[in-house]
Protein backbone atom coordinates (compact mmCIF):
# COMPACT_ATOMS: atom_id res chain seq x y z
CA UNK A 1 0.00 0.00 0.00
CA UNK A 2 2.98 2.31 0.78
CA UNK A 3 5.01 1.52 -2.90
CA UNK A 4 7.27 4.01 -3.67
CA UNK A 5 6.55 6.44 -0.84
CA UNK A 6 9.42 7.57 0.75
CA UNK A 7 9.43 7.36 4.84
CA UNK A 8 11.78 8.48 7.56
CA UNK A 9 11.36 7.13 10.98
CA UNK A 10 13.40 9.06 13.68
CA UNK A 11 14.30 7.39 16.09
CA UNK A 12 15.17 3.42 16.43
CA UNK A 13 14.30 2.02 19.72
CA UNK A 14 11.56 -0.79 19.97
CA UNK A 15 9.01 1.58 18.54
CA UNK A 16 11.33 2.89 15.52
CA UNK A 17 12.15 -0.61 14.50
CA UNK A 18 8.82 -2.04 14.70
CA UNK A 19 7.51 1.13 12.35
CA UNK A 20 10.54 0.66 9.84
CA UNK A 21 9.66 -3.29 9.50
CA UNK A 22 6.04 -2.66 9.13
CA UNK A 23 6.46 -0.11 6.64
CA UNK A 24 9.37 -1.99 4.19
CA UNK A 25 6.79 -5.06 4.71
CA UNK A 26 4.01 -2.51 2.95
CA UNK A 27 6.62 -1.63 0.41
CA UNK A 28 7.81 2.03 1.35
CA UNK A 29 11.59 3.21 0.61
CA UNK A 30 12.23 3.59 4.81
CA UNK A 31 15.35 5.51 6.00
CA UNK A 32 16.16 5.26 9.80
CA UNK A 33 17.75 8.06 12.11
CA UNK A 34 19.26 7.03 15.23
CA UNK A 35 20.89 8.95 17.72
CA UNK A 36 22.90 6.75 19.19
CA UNK A 37 25.19 4.32 17.83
CA UNK A 38 23.44 1.30 17.87
CA UNK A 39 19.60 0.51 17.34
CA UNK A 40 17.22 -0.38 20.67
CA UNK A 41 16.71 2.64 22.47
CA UNK A 42 16.19 1.80 26.43
CA UNK A 43 16.47 -1.78 26.21
CA UNK A 44 19.36 -2.61 24.22
CA UNK A 45 23.51 -2.74 24.82
CA UNK A 46 25.25 0.00 26.48
CA UNK A 47 27.95 1.63 24.64
CA UNK A 48 31.65 2.89 25.46
CA UNK A 49 32.82 1.97 29.06
CA UNK A 50 29.57 -0.11 29.89
CA UNK A 51 29.46 -2.31 26.30
CA UNK A 52 29.18 -5.79 27.51
CA UNK A 53 26.66 -4.77 30.09
CA UNK A 54 22.59 -4.02 28.75
CA UNK A 55 21.13 -0.58 29.78
CA UNK A 56 18.88 -2.34 32.51
CA UNK A 57 17.02 -5.74 32.98
CA UNK A 58 14.12 -5.76 30.66
CA UNK A 59 11.37 -8.47 31.20
CA UNK A 60 8.59 -9.69 28.68
CA UNK A 61 5.30 -11.68 29.61
CA UNK A 62 3.15 -14.19 27.63
CA UNK A 63 0.59 -11.53 26.93
CA UNK A 64 3.47 -9.81 24.67
CA UNK A 65 2.01 -10.67 21.56
CA UNK A 66 3.32 -8.43 18.78
CA UNK A 67 6.61 -8.09 20.50
CA UNK A 68 7.12 -11.99 20.28
CA UNK A 69 5.64 -11.73 16.62
CA UNK A 70 7.96 -8.74 15.76
CA UNK A 71 11.33 -10.57 16.68
CA UNK A 72 10.27 -14.29 14.77
CA UNK A 73 9.39 -11.64 11.59
CA UNK A 74 13.17 -10.54 11.83
CA UNK A 75 14.37 -14.38 12.29
CA UNK A 76 14.72 -13.64 16.24
CA UNK A 77 14.43 -17.39 17.32
CA UNK A 78 12.07 -16.46 21.20
CA UNK A 79 11.80 -20.07 22.09
CA UNK A 80 16.01 -19.56 22.10
CA UNK A 81 16.45 -16.08 23.62
CA UNK A 82 13.92 -16.69 26.31
CA UNK A 83 13.20 -18.52 29.14
CA UNK A 84 9.55 -19.40 29.83
CA UNK A 85 7.95 -19.89 32.99
CA UNK A 86 4.75 -19.54 34.38
CA UNK A 87 4.97 -16.75 37.08
CA UNK A 88 6.70 -16.54 40.10
CA UNK A 89 7.41 -14.27 42.57
CA UNK A 90 9.65 -16.29 45.40
CA UNK A 91 11.29 -14.79 47.49
CA UNK A 92 15.35 -16.33 48.10
CA UNK A 93 14.22 -18.65 49.97
CA UNK A 94 11.46 -19.86 47.90
CA UNK A 95 8.41 -18.23 49.76
CA UNK A 96 5.94 -16.48 47.54
CA UNK A 97 3.26 -16.55 44.83
CA UNK A 98 3.57 -19.13 42.18
CA UNK A 99 1.08 -20.01 39.24
CA UNK A 100 1.00 -23.32 37.96
CA UNK A 101 0.67 -24.29 34.74
CA UNK A 102 -2.59 -24.38 33.14
CA UNK A 103 -5.38 -21.19 31.82
CA UNK A 104 -4.18 -17.98 33.82
CA UNK A 105 -7.17 -17.04 36.15
CA UNK A 106 -8.05 -20.28 37.91
CA UNK A 107 -4.06 -21.18 38.16
CA UNK A 108 -4.34 -17.46 39.77
CA UNK A 109 -6.88 -18.20 42.52
CA UNK A 110 -4.68 -22.03 43.22
CA UNK A 111 -1.65 -20.16 43.59
CA UNK A 112 -3.27 -17.68 46.16
CA UNK A 113 -4.71 -20.18 48.50
CA UNK A 114 -1.39 -21.77 48.27
CA UNK A 115 0.83 -19.14 49.01
CA UNK A 116 1.29 -20.00 53.17
CA UNK A 117 3.42 -17.35 53.92
CA UNK A 118 0.16 -14.83 54.26
CA UNK A 119 -2.84 -15.75 56.51
CA UNK A 120 -5.72 -17.38 55.59
CA UNK A 121 -7.59 -14.21 56.15
CA UNK A 122 -5.01 -12.14 54.00
CA UNK A 123 -5.49 -14.81 50.94
CA UNK A 124 -9.37 -14.86 51.05
CA UNK A 125 -8.84 -10.66 51.08
CA UNK A 126 -7.36 -10.96 47.72
CA UNK A 127 -9.41 -13.20 46.28
CA UNK A 128 -12.57 -11.26 47.53
CA UNK A 129 -10.77 -8.17 45.40
CA UNK A 130 -9.40 -9.84 42.43
CA UNK A 131 -13.11 -11.28 42.30
CA UNK A 132 -14.20 -7.55 42.35
CA UNK A 133 -11.78 -6.29 39.59
CA UNK A 134 -12.98 -9.26 37.60
CA UNK A 135 -17.09 -8.53 38.09
CA UNK A 136 -16.37 -4.13 37.17
CA UNK A 137 -14.44 -5.99 34.17
CA UNK A 138 -10.86 -4.44 35.47
CA UNK A 139 -12.15 -0.78 35.27
CA UNK A 140 -12.32 1.65 38.02
CA UNK A 141 -12.63 5.61 38.46
CA UNK A 142 -9.68 7.01 36.10
CA UNK A 143 -8.79 8.87 39.11
CA UNK A 144 -7.77 6.35 41.43
CA UNK A 145 -4.24 5.26 42.50
CA UNK A 146 -3.55 1.77 42.81
CA UNK A 147 -3.03 2.93 46.38
CA UNK A 148 -7.09 3.83 46.32
CA UNK A 149 -7.64 0.70 44.70
CA UNK A 150 -5.93 -2.12 46.92
CA UNK A 151 -6.58 0.26 50.34
CA UNK A 152 -8.68 -2.56 51.61
CA UNK A 153 -6.08 -5.72 51.37
CA UNK A 154 -4.06 -6.40 53.60
CA UNK A 155 -0.75 -4.72 54.32
CA UNK A 156 1.35 -8.48 53.59
CA UNK A 157 -0.30 -8.76 50.01
CA UNK A 158 0.42 -5.01 49.29
CA UNK A 159 3.58 -5.15 50.74
CA UNK A 160 4.21 -8.98 48.84
CA UNK A 161 2.28 -8.60 45.90
CA UNK A 162 0.71 -5.56 44.69
CA UNK A 163 3.68 -3.10 45.20
CA UNK A 164 6.32 -5.03 43.28
CA UNK A 165 4.05 -5.62 40.71
CA UNK A 166 3.19 -1.89 40.24
CA UNK A 167 6.65 -0.96 40.18
CA UNK A 168 7.65 -3.31 38.00
CA UNK A 169 4.67 -2.43 34.92
CA UNK A 170 4.08 0.82 35.52
CA UNK A 171 7.86 2.13 37.34
CA UNK A 172 5.41 4.32 39.45
CA UNK A 173 5.14 3.95 42.97
CA UNK A 174 1.53 3.00 44.51
CA UNK A 175 0.96 5.95 46.23
CA UNK A 176 1.03 7.45 42.88
CA UNK A 177 0.41 5.17 39.75
CA UNK A 178 -2.97 4.48 37.86
CA UNK A 179 -5.37 2.36 38.70
CA UNK A 180 -7.09 1.86 35.77
CA UNK A 181 -3.31 1.22 33.62
CA UNK A 182 -2.35 -1.42 36.73
CA UNK A 183 -5.93 -3.22 36.28
CA UNK A 184 -5.30 -3.16 32.34
CA UNK A 185 -1.95 -4.68 32.88
CA UNK A 186 -3.47 -7.85 35.31
CA UNK A 187 -6.64 -8.14 32.74
CA UNK A 188 -4.37 -9.07 29.84
CA UNK A 189 -1.90 -11.72 31.53
CA UNK A 190 -4.92 -13.06 33.55
CA UNK A 191 -7.23 -13.11 30.16
CA UNK A 192 -5.07 -13.33 27.18
CA UNK A 193 -5.22 -16.90 27.12
CA UNK A 194 -2.69 -19.87 28.42
CA UNK A 195 0.36 -18.77 28.80
CA UNK A 196 -0.06 -14.95 28.94
CA UNK A 197 0.61 -14.58 32.21
CA UNK A 198 3.82 -16.58 32.24
CA UNK A 199 7.48 -14.83 32.76
CA UNK A 200 9.78 -14.51 29.58
CA UNK A 201 13.20 -13.84 30.60
CA UNK A 202 16.03 -13.14 28.33
CA UNK A 203 18.69 -15.79 27.85
CA UNK A 204 21.15 -13.21 25.69
CA UNK A 205 21.57 -9.05 26.14
CA UNK A 206 18.97 -7.42 24.76
CA UNK A 207 20.25 -6.34 21.40
CA UNK A 208 19.93 -9.90 20.64
CA UNK A 209 16.33 -9.97 21.34
CA UNK A 210 15.33 -7.54 18.50
CA UNK A 211 17.52 -4.42 18.30
CA UNK A 212 20.15 -6.47 16.22
CA UNK A 213 18.00 -8.91 14.58
CA UNK A 214 15.84 -5.74 13.28
CA UNK A 215 18.74 -3.74 11.99
CA UNK A 216 20.11 -6.73 10.14
CA UNK A 217 16.61 -7.78 8.67
CA UNK A 218 16.18 -3.91 7.42
CA UNK A 219 19.41 -3.43 5.99
CA UNK A 220 19.24 -6.61 3.67
CA UNK A 221 15.81 -5.29 2.52
CA UNK A 222 17.62 -1.95 1.64
CA UNK A 223 16.01 0.30 4.08
CA UNK A 224 18.76 3.15 4.63
CA UNK A 225 20.41 3.07 8.37
CA UNK A 226 21.70 5.80 10.18
CA UNK A 227 23.63 5.62 13.44
CA UNK A 228 25.02 8.23 15.30
CA UNK A 229 22.70 11.14 13.43
CA UNK A 230 20.48 13.08 15.02
CA UNK A 231 18.12 15.17 12.76
CA UNK A 232 18.38 18.63 13.43
CA UNK A 233 15.50 20.16 11.57
CA UNK A 234 11.82 19.23 10.81
CA UNK A 235 9.76 20.91 8.32
CA UNK A 236 6.64 21.19 6.13
CA UNK A 237 6.36 21.26 2.70
CA UNK A 238 3.10 23.34 2.20
CA UNK A 239 -0.08 23.08 4.03
CA UNK A 240 -2.28 20.97 2.55
CA UNK A 241 -2.87 17.46 3.55
CA UNK A 242 -0.78 16.45 0.88
CA UNK A 243 2.21 18.32 2.62
CA UNK A 244 5.90 16.30 2.31
CA UNK A 245 8.52 16.83 4.85
CA UNK A 246 11.74 17.69 5.15
CA UNK A 247 14.19 16.45 8.06
CA UNK A 248 17.52 18.27 7.60
CA UNK A 249 16.80 19.38 3.97
CA UNK A 250 15.72 15.49 2.99
CA UNK A 251 12.19 15.38 1.58
CA UNK A 252 10.07 12.70 2.80
CA UNK A 253 6.39 11.95 1.52
CA UNK A 254 5.90 11.01 5.42
CA UNK A 255 7.71 11.13 8.90
CA UNK A 256 7.47 8.96 12.62
CA UNK A 257 8.71 10.60 14.98
CA UNK A 258 9.75 7.28 17.25
CA UNK A 259 12.40 8.96 19.25
CA UNK A 260 11.82 10.03 22.90
CA UNK A 261 8.94 12.28 23.96
CA UNK A 262 11.68 14.87 24.42
CA UNK A 263 12.98 14.60 21.55
CA UNK A 264 9.95 14.27 19.38
CA UNK A 265 8.35 18.06 21.30
CA UNK A 266 11.87 19.93 19.98
CA UNK A 267 11.10 18.56 16.52
CA UNK A 268 7.61 19.05 16.67
CA UNK A 269 7.91 22.50 17.98
CA UNK A 270 7.48 24.73 15.03
CA UNK A 271 5.08 22.41 12.99
CA UNK A 272 2.44 21.30 16.19
CA UNK A 273 3.51 23.39 19.45
CA UNK A 274 0.45 21.94 21.34
CA UNK A 275 1.28 18.68 20.84
CA UNK A 276 4.94 19.46 21.52
CA UNK A 277 3.61 20.67 24.71
CA UNK A 278 1.84 17.60 25.61
CA UNK A 279 5.24 15.79 24.72
CA UNK A 280 7.15 17.79 26.72
CA UNK A 281 4.72 17.96 29.92
CA UNK A 282 5.68 14.19 30.55
CA UNK A 283 7.85 13.08 33.72
CA UNK A 284 9.51 10.15 34.58
CA UNK A 285 10.50 8.03 36.47
CA UNK A 286 14.29 6.02 36.69
CA UNK A 287 15.09 2.35 37.49
CA UNK A 288 18.86 1.56 38.73
CA UNK A 289 20.24 -1.66 38.01
CA UNK A 290 23.72 -3.08 39.77
CA UNK A 291 25.30 -6.10 38.34
CA UNK A 292 27.04 -8.74 41.42
CA UNK A 293 29.21 -10.95 41.81
CA UNK A 294 29.09 -13.97 43.50
CA UNK A 295 30.98 -16.96 41.85
CA UNK A 296 30.07 -19.41 45.43
CA UNK A 297 26.56 -18.40 44.98
CA UNK A 298 24.14 -21.50 43.82
CA UNK A 299 20.73 -20.82 43.07
CA UNK A 300 17.72 -22.23 41.41
CA UNK A 301 15.71 -19.27 40.45
CA UNK A 302 16.15 -17.15 37.79
CA UNK A 303 14.49 -14.86 38.88
CA UNK A 304 14.29 -13.70 42.55
CA UNK A 305 11.47 -11.27 44.36
CA UNK A 306 13.75 -9.16 47.45
CA UNK A 307 12.04 -8.88 50.98
CA UNK A 308 10.59 -5.30 50.74
CA UNK A 309 11.88 -2.96 53.77
CA UNK A 310 13.28 1.11 54.04
CA UNK A 311 16.96 -0.49 53.20
CA UNK A 312 15.47 -2.46 50.17
CA UNK A 313 15.83 -0.44 46.89
CA UNK A 314 15.77 -3.35 44.65
CA UNK A 315 12.27 -5.56 43.57
CA UNK A 316 13.67 -8.17 42.13
CA UNK A 317 17.26 -9.70 41.31
CA UNK A 318 18.07 -11.88 38.45
CA UNK A 319 20.40 -14.80 38.28
CA UNK A 320 22.36 -14.10 35.07
CA UNK A 321 24.36 -17.70 35.88
CA UNK A 322 21.24 -19.17 34.81
CA UNK A 323 19.74 -17.43 32.54
CA UNK A 324 22.60 -16.70 29.97
CA UNK A 325 24.84 -19.15 27.56
CA UNK A 326 28.02 -17.85 28.28
CA UNK A 327 30.71 -18.57 30.93
CA UNK A 328 30.90 -15.10 31.49
CA UNK A 329 27.68 -14.17 33.20
CA UNK A 330 28.20 -17.62 35.69
CA UNK A 331 27.72 -16.10 39.15
CA UNK A 332 26.35 -13.08 37.72
CA UNK A 333 23.30 -11.13 39.15
CA UNK A 334 21.34 -8.36 38.09
CA UNK A 335 19.70 -6.19 41.52
CA UNK A 336 17.01 -3.56 39.59
CA UNK A 337 15.73 -1.17 41.73
CA UNK A 338 12.44 0.46 39.72
CA UNK A 339 11.08 3.96 40.92
CA UNK A 340 14.43 4.42 42.09
CA UNK A 341 14.24 8.65 42.70
CA UNK A 342 14.95 8.05 46.29
CA UNK A 343 17.78 5.99 46.03
CA UNK A 344 19.57 7.83 42.99
CA UNK A 345 19.14 11.01 44.92
CA UNK A 346 22.42 10.65 46.95
CA UNK A 347 23.97 9.33 43.30
CA UNK A 348 24.45 6.05 41.58
CA UNK A 349 27.65 4.81 43.80
CA UNK A 350 25.42 5.12 46.78
CA UNK A 351 22.52 3.65 44.75
CA UNK A 352 24.84 0.77 43.97
CA UNK A 353 25.94 0.55 47.32
CA UNK A 354 22.62 0.19 48.82
CA UNK A 355 21.68 -2.53 46.69
CA UNK A 356 25.51 -4.83 47.35
CA UNK A 357 24.26 -4.41 50.96
CA UNK A 358 20.69 -5.30 49.95
CA UNK A 359 22.60 -8.24 48.49
CA UNK A 360 24.05 -9.70 51.21
CA UNK A 361 20.91 -9.32 53.75
CA UNK A 362 18.96 -10.95 51.08
CA UNK A 363 21.44 -14.03 50.26
CA UNK A 364 23.53 -14.53 54.09
CA UNK A 365 27.17 -15.15 53.31
CA UNK A 366 27.02 -14.54 50.02
CA UNK A 367 28.16 -11.16 47.55
CA UNK A 368 31.30 -11.05 50.07
CA UNK A 369 34.68 -9.77 49.58
CA UNK A 370 35.89 -6.28 48.35
CA UNK A 371 33.40 -4.98 47.08
CA UNK A 372 35.21 -3.61 43.68
CA UNK A 373 35.29 -7.60 42.91
CA UNK A 374 31.24 -8.14 43.65
CA UNK A 375 29.63 -5.13 42.49
CA UNK A 376 31.06 -4.65 39.20
CA UNK A 377 28.70 -1.97 37.75
CA UNK A 378 25.59 0.01 38.14
CA UNK A 379 24.03 1.97 35.84
CA UNK A 380 20.44 4.05 35.72
CA UNK A 381 18.37 4.96 33.32
CA UNK A 382 16.56 8.52 34.77
CA UNK A 383 14.37 8.84 32.32
CA UNK A 384 13.15 5.27 31.83
CA UNK A 385 9.54 5.48 31.91
CA UNK A 386 6.90 8.23 32.14
CA UNK A 387 5.36 8.50 35.33
CA UNK A 388 1.88 6.41 35.16
CA UNK A 389 -0.20 8.78 37.04
CA UNK A 390 -4.12 8.72 37.01
CA UNK A 391 -5.82 10.33 33.98
CA UNK A 392 -2.54 10.79 32.48
CA UNK A 393 -2.40 12.93 29.46
CA UNK A 394 -0.20 11.75 26.67
CA UNK A 395 0.63 12.96 23.34
CA UNK A 396 -1.68 11.44 20.25
CA UNK A 397 -0.09 9.43 17.43
CA UNK A 398 -1.59 11.84 14.82
CA UNK A 399 0.77 15.12 14.89
CA UNK A 400 -0.39 16.57 11.30
CA UNK A 401 -0.73 14.71 8.30
CA UNK A 402 2.17 13.08 7.30
CA UNK A 403 3.50 13.14 10.29
CA UNK A 404 2.65 10.69 12.96
CA UNK A 405 4.21 9.54 16.72
CA UNK A 406 5.30 6.12 18.05
CA UNK A 407 6.72 5.03 21.19
CA UNK A 408 5.76 3.58 24.52
CA UNK A 409 4.61 7.08 25.59
CA UNK A 410 2.23 7.85 23.54
CA UNK A 411 -1.79 7.36 23.86
CA UNK A 412 -2.59 4.35 24.68
CA UNK A 413 -3.97 1.71 27.16
CA UNK A 414 -0.46 0.29 28.52
CA UNK A 415 2.14 1.32 30.45
CA UNK A 416 5.54 2.29 28.94
CA UNK A 417 6.75 -1.27 28.14
CA UNK A 418 8.65 -2.94 25.04
CA UNK A 419 4.54 -4.30 24.35
CA UNK A 420 3.16 -1.19 24.69
CA UNK A 421 6.69 0.22 21.92
CA UNK A 422 5.90 -2.20 19.54
CA UNK A 423 2.55 -1.83 19.36
CA UNK A 424 2.70 2.08 18.34
CA UNK A 425 5.44 1.49 16.06
CA UNK A 426 3.03 -0.82 14.00
CA UNK A 427 0.01 1.67 14.50
CA UNK A 428 1.73 4.51 13.51
CA UNK A 429 2.88 2.86 10.12
CA UNK A 430 -0.27 1.26 9.94
CA UNK A 431 -1.94 4.75 9.65
CA UNK A 432 1.25 6.35 6.82
CA UNK A 433 -0.29 3.07 4.66
CA UNK A 434 -4.11 3.86 5.12
CA UNK A 435 -2.99 7.88 4.27
CA UNK A 436 -1.10 6.56 1.53
CA UNK A 437 -4.29 4.97 0.23
CA UNK A 438 -6.34 7.78 0.63
CA UNK A 439 -4.45 10.18 -1.17
CA UNK A 440 -4.16 7.36 -4.35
Amino acid sequence: MTVGRRVAVVGAGWAGLAAAVRLVQGGAQVSVFELARRPGGRARQADGAARGFDNGQHILIGAYGATLALMRQVGADADQLLLRQPLALLDPAGRGLQLPPGPPLPAFARAVLGARHWAWADRLALLVAAGGWLARRFRCPPGWTVQQLCAGLPVAVQADLIDPLCVAALNTPMAQASAQVFLRVLHDALFSGRGSADLLLPRAGLSALLPDPAWQWLAAQGATLHTGRRVATLRANGQSACRSWQLDGETFDAVVLACSATEAARLAAGVAPDWAATAAALRYEPIATAWLRDNHLQHAQAMVALPPGPQAPAQFAFNLGRLHHDPASQGLWTFVASSAAPWLAGGLAACGQAMLAQARQAFPGAFGGPDAQVLLHCAAERRATFACTPALVRPPMHIAPGLLAAGDHVQGPYPATLEGAVRSGWAAADACAAAAVARG
